[in-house]
């Protein structure tokens, strides 16, 4: 019996003995699990910046097309690679272009939406600033997402200066706003994960009120969502070594972060709760930094729990061995949940 049958029977006969509690949201209730496309963007063949790796995507579908954007790991730098299509299977031979959004050697971890206040599209990330050991978290904008080459040059949000009120070690920034207010979240590489926040009248500037939002055994990447349907929150956050990814779930953007899949034995996406779509060879044990798909653009962030996909960096753990950090090649593939069933 396979797989995919063997856990669709568990889903429907063992989810009403399932206890979930108040703390997790209608529709969005552990056990997880996914079926795993095969890798849909690779590093591309070329002479010109060779690339070894894709990471850290991001994505929007808008105007009838998929915008991707990602870290590419050339040689000897980092930088924001972007590629468009209109279906996933074109992904790989779709023509990719890296942003010409800065001169440092280290631009990269980016995060896209359009922000409905001001009728543009921003593009969040961080930037080495040359000849100094302080990172901007940096924004670019543009008002046609579509064009590449229309995204404004790197300006910092914050740039590590005494008024920057971030915690030393910041990664992986992040922006989610309610009616009010916007939030921007990172982490930083002992186990914690921060929140500053502006009005919203005042983004992209303004940033401060810098709180521990959560701490805990976890690692970087975090994104922070809103539940469709419910008035609570969802943010996933990787873990180190072979990776996985955690879920928690809040009320408010300020509030209470509670644990709903925050273990290797109950994970939110994991190498033990995901299979290999059929006749692909399994290609990856690690799930790495990702987007899950939204189903808006704006600046909310919503996500739909009746139809969550995943969008991840991956690549196997014999593949690691003897190689550091910046020479992993990861692979982008896409994850899509086994739908949850009461049994009714």
């Amino acid at each position: 019996m396979s797989f995919r049958i063997t856990l669709l029977i568990a889903c429907l006969f063992a989810a009403p003995s399932i206890s979930y509690g108040d703390d997790s949201p209608r529709g969005l209730r552990p056990p997880f699990a996914w079926t795993c496309s095969p890798p849909l963007i690779a590093p591309e063949v070329r002479a010109k910046n060779p690339s070894h790796a894709q990471k850290d995507p991001t994505v929007v579908f808008h105007d009838g097309a998929w915008h991707v954007f990602m870290t590419v790991k050339l040689e000897g730098r980092s930088a924001i690679e972007y590629v468009s299509f209109t279906n996933w299977q074109a992904a790989q031979e779709s023509k990719r272009t890296i942003l010409p959004i800065s001169d440092s050697d280290y631009y990269c971890a980016p995060q896209v939406f359009f922000f409905e206040p001001q009728s543009c599209w921003y593009l969040i990330y961080q930037v080495g600033v040359p000849g100094s050991n302080k990172m901007w978290v940096a924004y670019s904008t543009t008002k046609n997402i579509a064009d590449p080459t229309s995204w404004s040059a790197a300006r910092p949000m914050l740039d590590g200066g005494p008024q920057d009120h971030r915690v030393v070690g910041g990664l992986d920034y992040w922006i989610i706003c309610d009616a009010e207010r916007a939030y921007l979240f990172f982490t930083s590489l002992n186990g914690k994960l921060w929140r500053m926040w502006t009005r919203l009248s005042d983004f992209p500037m303004g940033m401060d009120h810098c709180q521990l939002a959560l701490a805990g055994p976890f690692f970087e990447a975090s994104h922070t969502y809103k539940i469709d349907g419910v008035d609570q929150y969802l943010t996933i956050i990787e873990e180190d070594g072979r990776r996985y990814y955690k879920a928690y779930v809040a009320d408010r953007l300020d509030g209470e972060w509670k644990p709903i899949a925050d273990s290797d034995t109950n994970p939110f996406a994991s190498w033990k709760n995901i299979q290999m779509e059929d006749g692909v060879a399994n290609w990856t044990d690690n799930i790495s930094h990702g987007e899950l798909i939204r189903s808006n653009n704006n600046q909310t962030l919503t996500v739909d729990p009746q139809r969550l996909q995943f969008l991840f960096q991956g690549m196997l753990e014999k593949d690691k061995r003897n190689r550091n950090y910046g020479q992993f090649s990861w692979r982008l593939g896409l994850l899509t949940a086994v739908p949850y069933s009461t049994g009714n």
